[in-house]
């Protein structure tokens, strides 16, 4: 077989399967964290601490008083996905990191716009002492982008001889 593109269902199996990942660790975040101290992982460096995030990331919104309802949020990061997801359909000479970084974003916006639509927050749990509080879908996120900035590198680079 030479196709190369994931199929459709092995796609949505991939994003269903990172979003399951994202949502039992903020469960097992909640269960186990909620209204109680931070967890030491490495002490002076990352806790496990539990935080309801109504906000974007670095509490941008708040930085410039504004107040955003979280369906409205909710319905902006599935807006954002559609979006990428339609980009992602149009590149026929994506590499595999490409196709690896677009999912990752998918998913990792699935992810925390799920949170939002059930319970009007985002659970929060990972505290790197010099950063706020993330999760699980926000490391997806970030990851798919650094994936799409190596891929958008490897296609520009020259053909060795």
């Amino acid at each position: 077989m030479s196709e190369t593109r994931p199929t459709a269902i092995a796609l949505l199996a991939c994003i269903s399967g990172l979003v399951g990942c994202d949502h039992a660790t903020k469960a097992a975040a909640e269960w186990t964290l909620r209204d109680r101290p931070p967890v030491s992982v490495i002490p002076g460096v990352v806790d496990l601490s539990y935080a309801e995030n109504r906000d974007v990331a670095f509490d941008a919104l708040s930085r410039f008083s504004l107040h955003v309802p979280s369906l409205l949020l909710a319905v902006f990061a599935l807006a954002t996905t559609a979006a990428v997801l339609a980009v992602s359909a149009r590149r026929r000479d994506r590499s595999g990191w490409e196709h690896a970084g677009f999912t990752l974003i998918v998913a990792g916006a699935l992810g925390n716009a799920l949170d939002r639509l059930a319970h009007g927050h985002v659970v929060d749990f990972i505290h790197v002492h010099f950063w706020p509080v993330f999760n699980v879908a926000d490391i997806l996120v970030v990851a798919g982008v650094a994936f799409l900035l190596v891929g958008g590198q490897r296609n520009h680079l020259p053909a060795p001889d």
